[in-house]
């Protein structure tokens, strides 16, 4: 008995192909967009758009068609309250900022920084109070770092945690953070002056370390910061020793 023979398959259909085609390109137009690749955008834009002849109108277009891919994607990496990158904006411009870091051999300091007090104003005062707290702390960052889009990226990793990442060997210690933290700033009389935990971790060229692993160490010593600051209030808020009352403790005796 003859096996049956499979009929061949159906060629795709002009407009299947085509479909096919569009999709290949559009993924290589986000690839491209989110690479912050200006060139291969607009060659993609240009294979999307079929511009098999570049004319001066056409190229004025994909001029135009770029821009603003560019000023979506930057929208797309912002933080809206604070200004400074989103946590996907700081992890992709970060990592191309340590890649070319660890190519010029050129030591790097990432600094984590914590809003301690976000929580409460938000409880307290509002949202309205807790979105200019974080406002204030984009605006501290960057007068902190004024150099950030050439030496420094900027970023506010979610809710009350923020970042930075400099090339800059003159990086502020924690104690120049804190006492520039503690500086008097124009407020509400609802809104506490602002008050962070910071932790810091070196990037070293000839040891270098991922974006990730780099996060981690800073974090962590953000939260050894925390941890310490809390122990000293409440070693500050506890009563001495003297004024604490004697613990009365049953005395046996024998008859």
């Amino acid at each position: 008995m003859v096996d049956a023979v499979a009929p061949p398959a159906a060629r795709l259909s002009d407009q299947d192909a085509l479909h096919a085609r569009n999709a290949e390109l559009t993924s290589q137009l986000r690839t491209a967009v989110m690479a912050g690749d200006t060139l291969r955008v607009t060659r993609v834009l240009s294979e999307l758009l079929c511009f098999k002849r570049l004319t001066s109108e056409r190229k004025r277009a994909l001029q135009a068609l770029t821009h603003l891919i560019d000023s979506l994607r930057s929208v797309a990496m912002t933080d809206e309250l604070s200004g400074v990158y989103n946590r996907r904006g700081f992890l992709q411009i970060g990592t191309r900022f340590l890649n070319v870091a660890r190519r010029d051999l050129r030591p790097a300091y990432l600094v984590y920084f914590d809003l301690n007090n976000l929580k409460q104003v938000n409880d307290t005062a509002g949202h309205t109070a807790g979105d200019f707290l974080i406002r204030q702390t984009g605006n501290f960052l960057r007068e902190l770092f004024p150099c950030y889009g050439v030496y420094q990226v900027l970023g506010r990793l979610g809710g009350d945690e923020f970042a930075a990442l400099t090339t800059d060997m003159k990086c502020p210690s924690r104690s120049e953070i804190l006492l520039r933290a503690r500086m008097p700033r124009a407020r509400s009389s609802d809104i506490p002056a602002l008050s962070l935990s910071v932790g810091l971790a070196y990037f070293n060229p000839l040891l270098p370390m991922g974006m990730g692993e780099l996060l981690e160490t800073a974090e962590q010593a953000m939260y050894e910061h925390k941890r310490l600051t809390h122990l000293r209030e409440r070693s500050r808020h506890s009563p001495p020793a003297s004024q604490k009352r004697p613990t009365l403790t049953a005395v046996s005796t024998r008859m």
